[in-house]
């Protein structure tokens, strides 16, 4: 096999042990599959090509062992022309053991808890802290959830504001 032919980079790549390449390799098809576990508006800030874009949606719908572990070897050969580094950060930003992650949980049910109880006081707050959402909806959300707690009844409301909430405050953070 001619060196063209190999998947080297750069000339330090030749110097790397066939192991070392295989370690870097799964790590990368590892990074891969923390991506593939993100939610769709997760990945959508992400600066991926729309081919690893394509293969982690694909994989999302693979559900045999065998299939998801092939279709992980060509995530991993498709991360070889990312910026890993970068995606690496998002997905520690995304676990839920991060502590960002843990800040925007909290954040989002102290919003949640607030605009419940203060309403539209609250409100302009909210909206200034995170610009962007939908007043309207929101407040139909609010509205929704104070019924549920008058009526001690648990439909979700709650729940759908808490989601509303913690998606507005994601995409203003990231």
């Amino acid at each position: 096999m001619r060196a063209e032919e190999n998947d080297f980079d750069t000339e330090s790549d030749e110097l790397k042990s066939k192991s070392q390449l295989k370690r870097e390799m799964q790590q990368l098809q590892e990074l891969g599959k923390k991506l593939g576990e993100l939610d769709t508006h997760q990945l959508e800030p992400l600066p991926i090509s729309d081919r690893l874009r394509s293969a982690l949606d694909e994989f999302k719908r693979i559900r045999q062992h065998e299939a998801r572990r092939r279709h992980l070897q060509y995530i991993g050969k498709l991360m070889r022309s990312e910026d890993y580094e970068v995606l690496e950060k998002a997905v520690e930003g995304y676990s839920a053991g991060s502590q960002e992650n843990t800040r925007r949980l909290h954040l989002a049910e102290h919003w949640r808890e607030r605009l419940i109880a203060e309403g539209d006081s609250a409100m302009a707050d909210f909206m200034e802290q995170v610009p962007g959402g939908d007043v309207q909806h929101l407040r139909n959300l609010i509205r929704n959830a104070r019924k549920d707690a008058a009526l001690q009844k648990n439909t979700g409301h709650a729940r759908k504001l808490f989601r509303e909430i913690r998606d507005l405050i994601d995409q203003a953070e990231t």
